[in-house]
């Protein structure tokens, strides 16, 4: 087993925990906000399932699997933690379609709300690309 299919094991761990995270108490406020920032919905917790089910698959199969995992899960995530800070909504949880924007917003909090998903995309994406067999 290499290290770009131990990688998917984080993300399924990582993922997972995204899915928990309105079920644990303490965790989100009186407005349902986790940790007062962002709000996750059944939407966002099939997504996050979804995608952790996926990364576990990958690494469970193989190099290739793990790879093409990080990379289309990557620019998938990205993109969307960069739609999230462009229109307050993301598109993997099909927020953009049903909602208005909320406009362009530089603020902490909405950096902060979409960065999760820049974060755990930009990781995959960097760990995808930059990866080979030989080095897995």
């Amino acid at each position: 087993m290499n290290n770009i299919q131990k990688l998917c094991f984080g993300y399924f761990g990582a993922l997972m925990l995204a899915a928990s995270l309105n079920y644990i108490p303490g965790l989100t406020d009186e407005n349902g906000l986790a940790f007062g920032i962002f709000a996750l919905d059944i939407y966002d917790d099939a997504l996050h399932v979804a995608s952790a089910l996926w990364a576990l698959a990958a690494g469970i199969l193989s190099y290739r699997a793990a790879r093409a995992f990080l990379i289309i899960f990557g620019l998938a995530y990205l993109g969307d933690g960069i739609f999230g800070i462009f229109t307050g909504y993301g598109f993997l949880d099909l927020g953009i379609f049903t909602n208005t924007s909320l406009g362009t917003d530089w603020s902490l909090p909405r950096f902060l709300a979409n960065l999760p998903h820049l974060a755990l995309g930009g990781v995959a994406v960097w760990a995808g690309f930059r990866s080979s067999e030989s080095n897995g």
